[in-house]
């Protein structure tokens, strides 16, 4: 999987390009996403780690076969979206997929694909239109194990950061932002809040300084937490700012400041706003303003929240 699987062809007088699947386009899909969801039971509900490994090679080989063509960015796979996460860019310029499998030491093993499309029309005279497709997919190739400071850390799809991402923002600058979950290990969980970028030549990139945030000079934002505990983490469409719940240590015993198996919600909000292209941080937000129906008006109390997305 260490490479990018491009294609680029020219279409002529078509308007409709990957938007739109022939019904025996659709029933070749609903054959290949049968195959997914066949094998995704071995690799998500295995008992023992190695099958689950084994089964995920297969997984992995199959989506390399049924991404290669441009027209599987119009199929919506749905049925394997309780155990993968598949998010299209509001601008519908790519779509991430990304899982992960939990191991015996209860770490957790990430794995991916970046779809991409760079299509362009042009007018060529009165009546006639031109279209170049220019897809790309780019396996993600998790690398987190070796990094030491994941806020700091910038990399492409080779060496990619591995997390779960649930939620995908088109920013107001040239980037997007993606919200995820990382199990981490037995003692805590972690959440991002992840930035997207591409290159001149269509190279994704991981991690962006667009962040103005108290003692931190991040390429992303990592809120780390007791394993048993849920935190919030959301994008509010109506106030249009990130908001989630601050994390503090649940005693005021000094020793355990920066030992995160103790840091859960104290039931305050936080946020983040978009302003001049940064993300900018604003704390103790009030979520009773302006709510919407997703906001929770009463404090929450740690041991009945329940996670934003449920991972496998």
């Amino acid at each position: 999987m260490r490479f990018n699987l491009h294609f680029c062809f020219i279409l002529f007088f078509c308007s409709a390009g990957i938007a739109q699947l022939s019904e025996n386009e659709k029933l070749r899909y609903i054959e290949l996403e049968d195959s997914l969801q066949s094998i995704s039971q071995r690799v998500f509900l295995s008992k023992k780690e190695l099958n689950r490994f084994e089964a995920n090679k297969q997984f992995i080989a199959l989506w390399n076969d049924v991404l290669k063509d441009a027209k599987s960015l119009a199929y919506p796979f749905d049925s394997l979206k309780n155990d993968v996460s598949l998010l299209m860019s509001p601008d519908n310029k790519f779509r991430i997929i990304t899982w992960n499998i939990l191991k015996e030491d209860q770490t957790h093993a990430y794995f991916g694909f970046l779809q991409v499309n760079n299509s362009k029309k042009e007018k060529k005279g009165l009546f006639k239109k031109e279209e170049t497709i220019e897809y790309t997919v780019f396996p993600l190739l998790d690398k987190s194990a070796g990094v030491k400071t994941p806020e700091n850390y910038v990399s492409d799809n080779t060496k990619w950061f591995g997390m779960l991402y649930v939620d995908l923002l088109k920013s107001d600058d040239d980037f997007y932002t993606l919200l995820a979950w990382d199990g981490n290990d037995k003692l805590t969980q972690r959440k991002f809040i992840d930035i997207l970028t591409f290159k001149p030549d269509g190279t994704p990139v991981f991690g962006k300084d667009v962040f103005k945030f108290p003692g931190k000079f991040a390429k992303r934002i990592m809120f780390e937490y007791a394993s048993e505990v849920a935190m919030s983490l959301k994008y509010n469409k109506t106030r249009k700012q990130i908001i989630f719940s601050h994390l503090a240590p649940n005693s005021l015993d000094p020793i355990i400041e920066g030992q995160y198996q103790y840091y859960g919600p104290d039931g305050s909000f936080d946020a983040l706003s978009m302003k001049k292209g940064k993300w900018v941080y604003e704390p103790a937000i009030d979520i009773r303003k302006d709510k919407d129906k997703t906001d929770n008006v009463k404090k929450p109390e740690p041991s009945k929240q329940t996670p934003v997305y449920k991972p496998k």
